[in-house]
């Protein structure tokens, strides 16, 4: 279950806590420091929440749970060792649409505490919705001791100075540059060196120069073949600075997820046998955007310069003088054959691999065939699909083998990557069995052989004589 994220403020505000005993104080301490008024509910105390209800900084409410203890209480801790009295506190809590944590229960549970990087004012929280609170505060541990203590001392400065930068930059995008410039200044090393006030006259000197034009520019952006993972901690940034991401509809959700989340998105469309947006008008919108000052990445399956028109979009950019730079991406040819297992050379079976494309009749007819059809190499065939069958008759006629292996990775990298092996000689009758569908990769060549003995990702590959996969109406 996804839960939703939240800060609360409980300055004033009452919190009920169930249970008096060590881990009830532990919930206590941190309720007050929040600024919470705390009551607790209990037959009995730890000395110190005795103390504290003596020194009139928690409510002592003495007994066995009521639900009377619920009146005026924004949130409900149930800290004990009884399930039976949890369950209760949880009905009544749930009648009444107060939220409850019970302590080492995610199930009871409506609202989880998280583990806590506290550089105040600013706060981190890491949460696994009660589930794996140990692996939380691993996470934490490690994130301590990369979280500058001196971030608090920023943070606050800023917040001192939010109403001035709000007002002499109104505008979004340019105020985000403000703050990333700032970030990446002497402001923070000069609070560090506790020279505050030389640390609020830098702030003051980068204000005054904001209003100075900033122009556009555009980065081409690899996304690899879709598995997050496999970005380059290049793009990673390029995403988290763009103000519009111009993408192909074949860049992975989870690599979109990377970007920042207030950056404007864009889908050009740019699939084989769907081009929703033309080559020109993906020129167009990279130039109308980066006139405009703003950071466009150009965001491309794969890598922009493997059959990916990169060159023509950064020619199209110079010409007009708009700065770009080029990040380069995990091309398919290199992700699919590793996360199937095969490698693409082999010192037994390919000394050299051929990278071609055949979207179209077109690319098709313009391949050197001859040349394709002879052995010990590998074939790696971009965008091919739609035109296996001419792929396999052409390759024939030209005198490759019809035993040569070939292997079909269809979403390769991704969680559903699926993997299809057989001879050339079956390669289009196999691919129309198994409806093999775009993205995929056609690897033909002994390597392709490898698939089923070093298979290490996903599903074990499908052989040519397996059965083909069933649609869900099939397998109803």
């Amino acid at each position: 279950m996804k839960l939703y994220p939240l800060f609360a403020d409980l300055s004033g505000r009452q919190v009920l806590v169930v249970g008096g005993g060590v881990v009830g104080e532990r919930k206590v301490a941190g309720l007050l420091e929040a600024g919470a008024r705390v009551t607790v509910g209990s037959p009995e105390l730890t000395p110190l929440l005795r103390d504290w209800a003596r020194q009139g900084r928690i409510i002592w409410q003495e007994g066995f749970f009521s639900d009377a203890w619920l009146d005026g209480a924004w949130l409900v801790v149930a800290a004990t060792d009884d399930p039976k009295l949890h369950e209760h506190v949880r009905a009544h809590a749930e009648a009444r649409q107060v939220f409850l944590n019970v302590v080492d229960d995610a199930d009871r549970s409506s609202f989880h505490v998280p583990a806590v990087i506290d550089r105040s004012p600013l706060t981190i929280a890491i949460s696994s919705g009660g589930h794996a609170p140990m692996l939380a505060r691993l996470l934490r541990e490690r994130l301590e001791v990369l979280v500058d203590p001196v971030v608090g001392s920023l943070a606050t400065l800023l917040a001192e100075m939010r109403g001035r930068i709000r007002a002499r930059l109104p505008d979004l995008t340019r105020r985000r540059r403000f703050y990333e410039r700032l970030l990446s200044g002497p402001v923070q090393s000069l609070l560090r060196r506790g020279q505050h006030a030389l640390a609020e006259a830098s702030v003051e000197r980068l204000l005054e120069a904001s209003d100075l034009p900033r122009a556009g520019s555009v980065v081409l952006v690899g996304a690899g073949p879709g598995d997050a993972g496999l970005l380059t901690l290049r793009a990673l940034r390029a995403l988290n600075e763009a103000d519009v991401i111009l993408h192909d509809r074949l860049v992975s959700g989870a690599v979109l997820a990377l970007a920042r989340r207030d950056a404007e998105r864009i889908e050009v469309a740019k699939q084989a046998g769907q081009h929703h947006a033309t080559q020109e008008q993906i020129h167009a919108l990279m130039l109308e955007h980066a006139a405009a000052g703003k950071r466009v990445v150009r965001l491309k399956g794969g890598d922009p310069f493997i059959f990916g028109r990169g060159g023509e979009e950064i020619a199209f950019l110079r010409d007009h003088g708009i700065a770009y730079e080029v990040v380069p991406g995990i091309t398919a040819a290199l992700a699919c054959a590793a996360y199937a297992g095969i490698p693409l050379t082999h010192r037994d079976y390919a000394q050299s691999v051929r990278l071609i494309t055949a979207h179209c009749r077109n690319s098709v007819d313009t391949l050197d065939w001859a040349a394709l059809a002879q052995d010990r190499q590998t074939l790696a065939v971009y965008m091919g699909s739609s035109e296996l069958a001419t792929l396999q008759a052409q390759l024939l006629a030209h005198g490759r083998a019809a035993s040569t292996p070939f292997a079909l990775v269809e979403n390769g990298s991704r969680p559903e990557q699926r993997v299809i092996t057989g001879t050339l000689a079956e390669l289009a009758a196999q691919a129309a069995l198994h409806e093999v569908r775009s993205p995929a990769l056609l690897i033909l060549g002994e390597v392709a052989a490898l698939a089923h003995s070093l298979a290490w990702f996903g599903r074990p590959p499908v052989a040519a004589d397996a059965p083909p996969r069933l649609t869900l109406t099939e397998a109803a």
